[in-house]
């Protein structure tokens, strides 16, 4: 366990994990603000409310995301060769 943690369990992950859990998030919050902008254009009551479970789910998941970011850190390379 590191100091990042502050005493929760931490994960090590690889740097290209991390990178592509990073692009996820950012794909999440831009298609949460894209539907969300779309809810103004619906009139059906069922409609809205399906696409606002839509953005509150996006927005959920790239949170849950985040806190994972936030609970993990770089996996240090390890030597192949003793030396």
């Amino acid at each position: 366990m590191s100091d990042c943690c502050f005493g929760e369990k931490c994960f090590e992950i690889s740097p290209r994990f991390r990178k592509s859990i990073e692009v996820r998030i950012a794909r999440l919050e831009r298609e949460a603000d894209s539907d969300e902008s779309q809810i103004r254009l619906l009139s059906h009551a069922d409609h809205i409310r399906r696409q606002l479970r839509l953005v509150a789910a996006e927005r959920s998941e790239a949170l849950r995301m985040r806190l994972f970011l936030d609970r993990s850190r770089a996996r240090t390379p390890r030597h192949l060769i003793a030396l």
